[in-house]
């Protein structure tokens, strides 16, 4: 086949997504004092997208130099369970942020454990099934006009796909609005017990919406748009749409370890202590709380 730009930027991508995630789930998984709530959710995270920045890859190989319709089934359903996974994991992190801000009292009990690993198996185990899909024959290959923009999946699944992600971005939309009410209502609540200025918890309540604004605008801006396309696009549009909204719904795998861990000061501090040739696992640590909203 001739070589595809798209393909070559959706192989880089996942090269970069490979990279990065590969780095938290190492940090992650050799630190035993990330063994809390917050950090597996970060954990299953990374996890999601690593897979899927390898899916990218695999996919280009296999495309390219063992073009196979078995093995392309397997690859197309690597790439939407681990991307199911992310989504469903960003929903999961939100949910849990949530909870340590309205339950605080109560958040560091044995049911938060609990909750959090049964989040992580109805995750897992839904973003498997989805996956599962196209191999066990729930594809186009037999029945082109079935197909949707995304070969050689349906139509019918790439519908149930985009659904689902618009009922977990209008989930987490809700959850985000009532974190952004919590967060205001306790900084009012701090500054008044303290006594601070007005112009102090102006900026902490400005700085805490501005960083919910970005979470959820990034989210927002990766994959909108191709889960948008995926409802509207035709197997018969031009494969360019598909490339156009693809290649940046793969970025927010590319920002997801920014945002949910290189920003933990915890992670950071692993980190450095890395770079810097000093890595000890019994490193201290402050707390283990979600990170900073």
């Amino acid at each position: 086949l001739a070589l595809n730009p798209w393909d070559v930027a959706l192989c880089i991508s996942g090269t970069i997504i490979s990279c990065e995630n590969a780095i938290v789930v190492v940090v992650i998984f050799y630190t035993p004092a990330f063994r809390a709530p917050t950090f597996l959710l970060i954990g299953s995270l990374a996890t999601a997208d690593l897979l899927a920045g390898l899916g990218l890859i695999l996919h280009f190989a296999f495309v390219y130099f063992i073009p196979s319709e078995a093995i392309s089934l397997l690859t197309v359903g690597l790439l939407v369970t681990s991307f199911t996974a992310s989504v469903s994991s960003l929903l999961t992190i939100t949910i849990d942020r949530y909870l340590s801000l309205y339950n605080a009292l109560t958040y560091y009990s044995e049911r938060t454990v609990t909750r959090t690993y049964i989040m992580l198996i109805l995750t897992w185990g839904a973003s498997v099934c989805y996956g599962l899909l196209p191999v066990m024959g729930w594809n186009c290959l037999k029945e082109p006009s079935a197909c949707s923009v995304v070969k050689p999946l349906t139509k019918n699944h790439l519908i149930i796909l985009s659904v689902s992600f618009f009922m977990v971005f209008a989930v987490m939309l809700q959850l985000y609005v009532q974190i952004c009410r919590i967060v205001c209502r306790h900084a009012h609540q701090i500054a008044v017990q303290r006594h601070f200025l007005a112009s102090s918890h102006y900026v902490t309540t400005r700085k805490g919406i501005a960083t919910l604004a970005v979470i959820l605008g990034t989210f927002a801006s990766c994959w909108l748009p191709f889960a948008v396309y995926c409802l509207l696009g035709d197997y018969t549009y031009p494969a360019l749409y598909t490339y156009a909204t693809l290649l940046p719904a793969t970025y927010n795998s590319m920002i997801n370890p920014v945002i949910y861990a290189f920003r933990n000061q915890e992670i950071q501090k692993v980190l450095w202590a890395v770079c810097c040739g000093c890595f000890s696992s019994a490193l201290p640590f402050r707390s283990r709380s979600p990170s900073d909203v």
